[in-house]
């Protein structure tokens, strides 16, 4: 049965969309068959990796308003036999205010993911960087969560507030959630400030840290503008030897 991983941070701008794409891509690579969720209403996950989410049927949206059904809403990335969306785009914004007043609405999500589970080794879902209906859907229905760190000044004020967050889901509504580990991403071995940041974390957590660390990497900035992970985009990069060896890690981690 699938490990559903969240991806997750309360803040933007510190790689989250990139590390989703890539490390998706990446597992399907090396032979698992994933599903990657986009709940963040920017689709940017979903744009990424070539789905035109302006001419797309049906959307998480309308899985999470319940007229959809998820057979219908999941779409193959092209240039993978293994690697499947469930797209997004800017209507997902407004399942904030049509779930209002569904009972249980922070379990919509897992509910709907029963049918498919069993079909995929990894699920991976996409949060939007806030604390939201669409995020506690993703901690509820998720396993575990990685954390996407971006090695700057406030990074662990950031990761003090997700833990917080994450220990409230696990005392409200989904005991097993876990953290998988965070990743370092935008680390920039030129300066003194990304080597530091990962040495603070590795403090406050010591046993939750990916090896893998992301770099900055021009390839990895570029690759999103072509609708292409990073692994088909240029495979000798730094960054897609990154995110091969983050896969590999994330493969290897207990369930």
């Amino acid at each position: 049965m699938g490990r559903i991983i969240a991806v997750a941070n309360q803040k933007g701008g510190v790689g989250k969309t990139t590390t989703n794409i890539n490390l998706c891509a990446s597992l399907a690579k090396l032979g698992k068959k994933v599903l990657t969720i986009d709940l963040d209403p920017q689709g940017n996950t979903s744009s990424g990796l070539g789905v035109d989410k302006n001419e797309t049927e049906f959307t998480v949206y309308n899985l999470l308003i319940g007229n959809a059904d998820i057979d219908d809403i999941i779409k193959n990335i092209e240039g993978f036999d293994k690697f499947d969306i469930l797209p997004s785009n800017i209507e997902l914004s407004g399942a904030e205010i049509e779930l209002i007043d569904v009972e249980k609405r922070e379990y919509v999500l897992k509910e709907a993911l029963k049918k498919v589970k069993r079909k995929y080794d990894f699920i991976i879902i996409d949060c939007p960087p806030s604390l939201s209906v669409l995020t506690l859907n993703a901690l509820t229905a998720a396993d575990s969560v990685i954390v996407p760190l971006q090695c700057e000044y406030y990074a662990l004020e950031g990761l003090t507030q997700l833990i917080h967050t994450i220990n409230l889901v696990k005392e409200k509504l989904n005991s097993k959630l876990k953290m998988e580990g965070v990743v370092f991403t935008m680390y920039d071995s030129r300066t003194n400030l990304s080597s530091q940041v990962v040495e603070e974390v590795k403090k406050y957590l010591p046993n939750d840290i990916y090896k893998s660390i992301i770099p900055r990497n021009v390839r990895l900035s570029e690759a999103p503008s072509h609708g292409i992970p990073i692994n088909l985009y240029d495979s000798k990069s730094k960054g897609a030897e990154a995110y091969a060896m983050l896969a590999e890690e994330v493969i290897n981690r207990r369930n």
